[in-house]
């Protein structure tokens, strides 16, 4: 294993250290692995809080910023903070008008801000809702959309929900759109090699050197093929194929596409999956607006990629061309 680190249990927080120190105009930590934005909070307005574990930057502490999310409770690497570190975050963004807590679709996360939702409501009197990103088309059937895991397309539930609540809307109308939002999406990934955790210290699964896999997650859950490697061209075919037969696109819709990096994967190679994926939007009649490529959603330093697709109307659209602000995203 070959990583920039010290002691392996000290990498999260030694992490967030580093984080708050070079961006202390956007985070602040709170608490023990609980981030928020820096500054005075807002009086009124709703806050939005996420959660996770470490290894995905800049998924999930990452956006926390302007237009974005207000609070993250962080785990350790692949690993879901604990319910008394989320009830934390909750407490710290809580400006009065409640909290929106939004994550992805995780046993470990669903359970922990479920109770501490419960406790803030309890303890604190704090109105909360919560809306799960569930996005990955390849790890449950349409008519189970509850059971897929929440992987880069998170991104823009964050980006479109942390609009509405810097335009002040109450929990309930930010609530909702967040919902729109996540529904909106659908994404798929594949990787080829993997990645390590330091308190491991050994791959989390391992791949033979001329093959990939098709649909992987992103902390290494199995996808739906392993083969050989095919050419960016073959990758990128399929996954837009994959997507278009979950969500179809027609003429005259509006999308943004995310090509993402899971780590390792150069700017270079995104661009080539995208030169292949933007023609196949316009083919349909369907027009990209605000594409995104770059590393918004990792793990860790595996190679791969994921590929998202939200389709707009004119309220999401409005919402994601609004200003935000965080290290890794600016609009």
């Amino acid at each position: 294993m070959k990583k920039l680190l010290n002691a392996p249990e000290n990498y999260v927080d030694e992490m967030l250290e580093g984080l708050v120190a070079a961006h202390p105009e956007t985070y602040r930590l709170h608490a023990h692995r609980v981030v928020v934005r820096a500054g005075d909070k807002r009086p009124g307005k709703v806050g939005i809080v996420s959660g996770g574990g470490s290894g995905h930057l800049p998924v999930f502490t990452g956006y926390v910023g302007r237009g974005l999310l207000d609070g993250c409770a962080i785990g350790n690497v692949f690993a879901s903070p604990s319910a008394d570190q989320m009830a934390e975050t909750i407490r710290a963004v809580d400006a009065g008008a409640g909290v929106l807590c939004l994550y992805g679709n995780y046993g470990g996360d669903v359970m922990n801000f479920d109770m501490a939702s419960e406790t803030v409501g309890f303890e604190d009197d704090i109105r909360t809702a919560s809306v799960v990103l569930a996005d990955d088309v390849v790890s449950a059937p349409a008519a189970e959309r509850e059971k897929r895991r929440g992987v880069g397309g998170m991104v823009y539930g964050y980006k479109i929900a942390g609009a509405a609540a810097e335009a002040m809307a109450d929990l309930d109308e930010v609530t909702r759109i967040a919902q729109k939002a996540a529904d909106a999406v659908v994404s798929i990934g594949m990787a080829m090699t993997p990645c390590i955790i330091p308190q491991v210290g050994k791959p989390t699964f391992t791949i033979a050197e001329d093959e990939m896999e098709m649909g992987m997650g992103i902390h290494g859950e199995p996808g739906i093929r392993r083969e050989k490697l095919r050419t960016a061209d073959e990758i990128a075919d399929e996954m837009f194929e994959t997507l278009q037969a979950d969500r179809p696109l027609g003429a005259g819709d509006r999308v943004s596409v995310l090509v993402n990096s899971l780590g390792a994967t150069p700017l270079e190679e995104l661009y080539i999956l995208y030169r292949r994926l933007a023609p196949k939007v316009a083919d349909l009649g369907a027009e990209i607006v605000m594409p995104l490529v770059g590393r918004y959603a990792t793990s860790m330093e595996m190679t791969g990629a994921t590929v998202s697709i939200i389709r707009l109307d004119d309220e999401l659209e409005t919402l994601l061309r609004a200003p935000a602000d965080c290290a890794f995203w600016k609009v």
